[in-house]
């Protein structure tokens, strides 16, 4: 197998493995894999194209983690992104109201117990989530 399809085959693993792990920073080192597969096209010795990828690929990973790092790193637990925020907003479909005031959505792949907010009235068709409460999703009408 010659040097430029390892280092091709190899970008195309890390890619895979990005799409399945969903960590960007595979597809940097992917580019790193890129970059030594052209320049091993362009017949640069094997210890020169090991520097490069790993030059290509660190230098975009440490560039990528320097853009995105540091507002993480230092928010403070109030300034953290809660994970329930990217519900918010989101819509789901109710079918119809239990006699406690509850209902079962459908949503992300798999049934909520949700409750209406407070002053909403209950009404079937399309709801907007407005919070996550533990395991349930407080929803008004759309």
């Amino acid at each position: 197998m010659s040097e430029t399809l390892f280092w091709w085959i190899l970008a195309g693993v890390l890619v895979a493995l990005e799409l399945v792990s969903g960590s960007f920073y595979l597809l940097m080192l992917a580019l790193g894999a890129a970059a030594a597969a052209v320049g091993a096209w362009l017949g640069i010795p094997l210890a020169a194209q090991i520097v490069l990828a790993a030059a290509v690929g660190g230098g975009a990973v440490w560039l990528w983690h320097q853009k995105k790092g540091p507002r993480e790193a230092h928010a403070t637990p109030s300034e953290a992104t809660d994970p329930n925020q990217l519900d918010v907003g989101a819509t789901v479909l109710v079918a119809e109201w239990q006699a406690d005031g509850h209902t079962r959505v459908h949503y992300r792949g798999s049934d909520w117990t949700a409750r209406l907010a407070d002053g909403a009235a209950e009404q079937t068709g399309p709801h907007r989530i407005v919070a996550v409460e533990a395991n349930h999703l407080v929803i008004t009408p759309r």
